[in-house]
This record gives structure tokens, C-alpha cells and sequence, in this order.
């Protein structure tokens, strides 16, 4: 069963109204103030927004380094410390939207993708769930025999293989639909993946306001550049998308294919910490807030740790051509 979205145009708006308020209305995870329950008369409900961030750390060589405890790690807002109030680590299961471009540009690429889509789901925790929305000149959330989620893996390959590749490119409005089909999901830890070649001629959303919208919902986005010979390629913004949210953008080569690629997000997925912390109220809501995440653990070295660069409660105003600029 597949639940079009870009049918009409009309559909389409009010779906990109729909995320609006859905993000709007969810914010930044909510974290109840543990305290006696006032007199019913004066009774007051006290919240926390809470940043969460998905922090990888790697040694010099590149190595993921696991074990490592809340000591480890240094938290900063614009250069101010900030209190950890969350800390996770280990395998603990994702919500995964799989984001696989289905353009006239990608028809000879679609059966590696699908088999990169099965593995990637293999390697996974055997609890995430996942989904995939199909793009091209429609926007589809394929919806497994009636289920928003799937962990099967061969669930998530039938769905890439049953649309067939035409059309022209509708990437943010993909990743847009993405974002807000994440938002159903079970699990506090959230990924996007896309499969494109970055390009986009079809879209009703623009680049700023989708960065914007992925910014807000605290999800890790990972890209995997398919360049194409007669597609519209734009490679930085599949590298923006993911540098600003702590993800990793992948080009595969002979040497690395989109399968061995796939294999590498899961594993990194179930590498990561995960960080969170109460903000301070901030005067401009608007402002862009950068984060930083340092760590260090005597006998290790000098370690890095990738989170994404910062967040904003309001829209971002990023342009395309900021974007390229950032991502270099």
C-alpha cells in the first residue's frame, strides 16, 4: 500500500502545513520537572525543553571509540558550558526514514539501491523501525502492508523496487515528508537517510525551510550521493544537510559501494552517545545556536566527537548558496 502525497497539489501544502504544526506544537523534547504535586487550586505544570544531541566519537585513525562515561564529555552552547542533564550509550533502537530518490536519472541505480536498503537493515539494532518515502515528481511514504514502520528487511526492499524510476525531483519536499513521518515514530533516537543525487526541480519546499525543519526535530540526517550521468546534481546540499546535523555524506566509488556504505551508517548509528541539555531561554528565538561537543579520555588520544553544529527554535535563513559554502 502507498500513500501519495504529491498527487495534487493542494495535498502537498497541506501536508508542509501539517509538519509546520506538528513540529511547532512537539518542539524540542519535553522533560517533565520531577517535584510534589502543588494544591489542585494553584496547580502549575513546569517544563523543560531539552536539546538531545547524537554524538559520534572517533580516535586519530578514524576508529569509533565505545566505553566511555558522562565524565568524558563537554557540552557548549555559543561557547557557554552546559549542564548534561541526558546521557546514553550503547545499541539502543532508531527510528529510520529511508529517503530513496525514484527520478528518470536514477532507473539503473535502483536494484543496488534496494539491495543497500535490505542491508542496511540487516545490520542494524533487530528492534529499529523503519520506512521509506519514494520521491521523484510524487512524494509517497511506502506503507508496508498497511504499517507506518517495518524491520524487515526485505519489507524495506520490496518497497524501494515497487516504484519504478520517471519523472523529475522532489528532494525537499521527500525530505520534508520524511521528517514528519519520523515524528510517529517509538523511539527518542530518530535518522534520516537519503539516496539522491541532491538535485531538485520539483519541490514546493525550499532548501532553508526544510534545514529549518530538520534542525527543530533534532534528527540525524545521512546522505549517499548517486551521481548520475543525466541527472541534476548538487552534491553540497546532500553534504550541508548532514554536516548540519551531525550525519555523514557519502560518495560511493569503485572502492565503496552503496552497499558497503549503508553497512557503515547502521554500524555508526549504533556507535553513538546521546547527549541532552536544558538550554537558556533565549531573547531572539530566531538566533541560531551553535553547539559544540568536546571530549577527551586519559590513554586515548586525541579524540573527536560529530554532533550536529546547532539548533534554532524559530527558521533558519539559509540559503542554497550558503549552503555550498558551509559544506566545504
Amino acid at each position: 500500500m502507498t500513500l501519495i502525497i504529491r498527487s495534487q497539489l493542494f495535498k502537498r501544502i497541506f501536508r508542509c502545513c501539517l509538519f509546520t504544526a506538528a513540529l511547532l506544537s512537539s518542539g524540542h523534547m519535553s522533560l517533565a520537572q520531577s517535584r510534589p504535586a502543588p494544591p489542585a487550586s494553584s496547580a502549575i505544570s513546569v517544563q523543560t525543553e531539552l536539546v538531545v544531541l547524537p554524538v559520534s566519537v572517533t580516535d586519530s585513525k578514524g576508529n569509533a571509540v565505545l566505553g566511555l562515561s558522562e565524565q568524558n564529555f563537554r557540552v557548549y552552547e555559543d561557547g557557554r558550558p552546559q549542564k548534561i542533564a541526558m546521557f546514553q550509550q550503547g545499541d539502543t533502537p532508531v527510528t529510520v526514514g529511508l529517503i530513496v530518490d525514484h527520478s528518470r536519472s536514477m532507473g539503473s541505480l535502483l536494484p543496488e539501491v534496494a539491495s543497500a536498503v535490505s542491508s542496511f537493515a540487516q545490520s542494524g539494532n533487530p528492534r529499529d523501525e523503519m520506512f521509506v518515502v519514494d520521491f521523484n515528481d510524487d512524494v509517497s511514504v511506502e506503507l508496508v502492508n498497511g504499517k507506518a514502520f517495518t524491520d524487515d528487511p526485505k519489507e524495506l526492499g520490496k518497497a524501494v523496487s515497487s516504484v519504478r524510476a520517471r519523472g523529475r525531483t522532489a528532494l525537499y519536499d521527500a525530505v520534508a515528508e520524511g521528517l514528519l513521518h519520523l515524528q510517529l515514530g517509538h523511539y527518542e533516537r530518530k535518522a534520516l537517510i537519503i539516496i539522491s543525487d541532491g538535485g531538485d526541480n520539483a519541490s514546493l519546499q525550499k532548501f532553508s525551510q526544510v534545514l529549518a525543519l530538520a534542525r527543530k526535530s533534532q534528527v540525524v540526517i545521512y546522505s549517499v550521493g548517486l551521481i548520475s550521468d543525466d541527472g541534476e546534481v548538487n552534491p553540497d546540499v546532500l553534504r550541508h544537510f548532514s554536516k548540519a546535523t551531525g550525519g555523514i555524506a557519502y560518495f560511493p566509488d569503485r572502492t565503496n559501494s552503496v552497499t558497503s556504505i549503508s553497512t557503515q551508517i547502521a554500524r555508526d548509528l549504533r556507535e553513538q552517545y546521546t547527549l541532552g541539555f536544558a538550554p537558556e531561554k533565549a531573547n531572539n528565538a530566531h538566533a541560531f545556536r551553535k553547539i559544540e561537543v568536546k571530549v577527551s579520555a586519559p590513554g586515548k588520544g586525541k579524540l573527536r566527537a560529530r554532533t550536529r553544529t546547532g539548533y534554532s527554535a524559530a527558521e533558519d535563513k539559509i540559503s542554497p548558496a550558503d549552503a555550498a559554502k558551509s559544506a566545504k
